[in-house]
């Protein structure tokens, strides 16, 4: 990791850049890809995941037999942690559900909102290095309590054409109707457009590698919409002298080990704590099974030294990471002034990997500094919002000098001319 001391503000932007990658050079390849399950459908799909995932399938559809033998390779404990990091994610966002309420601007105008749930969304998980059964979770719960009528699931089978049991244990437990056995970016244009087997979805969701994610920006450019820009997962850990390196160290390596493009940074106040930290993540990256891949994404991250709290704050808010983790005296009063984040992890018996599995909230979060702008996966991204209105002769009396006025103003005649002939004494 490169240890930074004290860097000007100015040296901020290239000290933030992130690893992501630039995903528009595959656009040719993944728009082929896209373009022939457009046109093939489920045979595409087949020839597809013989390419891509070099399995030969007879069926996309995941069924009841496999559904019983993978509940049957699940072990009780591994159920019984599924089991509480559901019930936890429910609850969670259970809390988030939307209330209704009559607006009366104006005596005879009445306006409301209405919570109506997508219904139909496409669920993806990756099972590429490391089988993602938490994101089945975090992805289907909120889409269960949302009340979507369709909620489907594509996975990348293995090499004999199963998916993890864990991903359809989870499947089922938390509502998910279909699973099909289909990965990358053909997952993506199946969900998208639809195919024999597959149902079209209104809404796409889910992590994947740069090919899934240049799908998923391609097919949002259309009919289909997505839950967010996505890119290479990251944490941020803010401390200062009071903070315990060798937690730190656990936290950025637990970053690391999600893939080579992923990046921790350590923003502290403290070069002492730096360098212990240097020490600590040395010693304990030996002893992870994946070091390779934690290797990489050592290799572009950083422990940076600032001269205060103030500059801290100000360095993480300019960052806006997918994952902040405080660890200071005064943590709840730093956390305070955080504003672009995407969930934040407080005290040191808060790690990150608690947000991933099973605390409750949710760990499908923006990434890439889209933190400033974009919110995490949450039972708001299941529903739209319509809005109603009702309005009496007396309210359109009252509103009608001001709508007149406007449209008039705009040079929308029509617009004017539906107000006054309603309130003529001949309409």
């Amino acid at each position: 990791m490169e240890l930074i001391n004290y860097p000007c503000k100015e040296q901020w932007p290239a000290l933030l850049q992130r690893p992501a990658l630039d995903t528009t050079h595959l656009f040719d390849l993944v728009s082929e890809v896209i373009r022939r399950v457009q046109q093939g459908g489920d045979e595409a799909l087949f020839e597809l995941e013989e390419r891509f995932d070099r399995v030969k399938l007879t069926s996309l559809t995941v069924s009841p037999e496999e559904y019983t033998q993978a509940e049957s390779l699940v072990s009780e404990e591994l159920k019984a942690a599924i089991r509480m990091a559901k019930h936890h994610i429910e609850l969670f966002h259970a809390a988030q559900q939307f209330e209704s309420k009559r607006i009366i601007p104006t005596p005879g105008v009445v306006c409301w909102q209405k919570a109506v749930p997508i219904q139909r969304v496409g669920l993806y998980v990756p099972g590429g290095t490391a089988p993602l059964f938490s994101t089945v979770l975090m992805l289907a719960v909120p889409a269960t309590i949302a009340g979507c009528e369709s909620i489907v699931l594509c996975t990348p089978p293995n090499g004999e054409g199963k998916v993890h049991p864990a991903i359809l244990f989870a499947a089922r437990l938390a509502g998910v109707h279909q699973v099909f056995k289909v990965g990358g970016a053909q997952a993506i244009a199946a969900m998208a457009y639809g195919t024999r087997s597959i149902p079209a979805a209104y809404k796409l969701f889910g992590p994947g590698n740069q090919y899934v994610t240049a799908a998923k920006q391609l097919v949002g450019m259309h009919q289909v919409a997505i839950d967010m820009p996505a890119g290479p997962s990251e944490v941020a850990v803010l401390a200062d002298e009071t903070a315990h390196a060798r937690l730190i160290a656990a936290d950025l390596l637990s970053q690391a080990e999600h893939g080579a493009d992923s990046q921790a940074l350590l923003i502290t106040t403290s070069q002492t704590l730096q360098q212990a930290v240097a020490l600590e993540v040395e010693r304990q990256q030996e002893q992870l099974p994946r070091c390779q891949l934690v290797a990489g994404a050592l290799a572009h991250s950083k422990l940076i030294v600032v001269h205060d709290m103030e500059e801290a704050i100000a360095l993480v808010n300019a960052y806006a990471p997918e994952h902040l983790i405080i660890q200071t005296a005064d943590y709840a009063a730093v956390a305070e002034r955080i504003v672009n984040a995407g969930s934040v992890f407080l005290g040191n018996y808060t790690p990150e990997s608690a947000g991933d599995y099973a605390s409750g909230t949710n760990h499908t979060l923006p990434t890439n500094g889209y933190a400033r702008a974009f919110s995490g996966v949450n039972l708001d991204s299941f529903i739209r919002k319509i809005t109603f209105q009702e309005i009496s002769r007396q309210g359109l009396q009252t509103l009608a000098p001001a709508i007149e006025q406007m449209a008039a103003a705009e040079q929308l005649e029509a617009h004017r001319r539906a107000v006054t002939l309603r309130l003529a004494k001949n309409p």
